[in-house]
């Protein structure tokens, strides 16, 4: 699995800036490093697997996170 690092829009509507993609120390899970670009702008990290996955809402499959367009 590939991701571009770049600005991505959470479905709830919140922007994030991913920075990379990880490996976790001890398991060798892939994990993408991002910051919310919003109030206190902290680091998170998400299994890769679960970022690229879609969720429902209403009723449809949408991307848990979708890259913006380039500024």
């Amino acid at each position: 699995m590939h991701l571009q690092p770049g600005r991505y829009r959470h479905y709830k509507g919140n922007s994030y800036q991913v920075i990379g993609v990880a490996r976790h120390s001890e398991t060798e899970e892939l994990m993408v490093v991002y910051q919310q670009l919003y109030g206190d702008q902290g680091l998170w990290v998400r299994p890769l697997e679960m970022f690229l996955e879609s969720v429902l809402v209403e009723g449809r499959a949408v991307p848990r996170f979708e890259r913006c367009a380039p500024d």
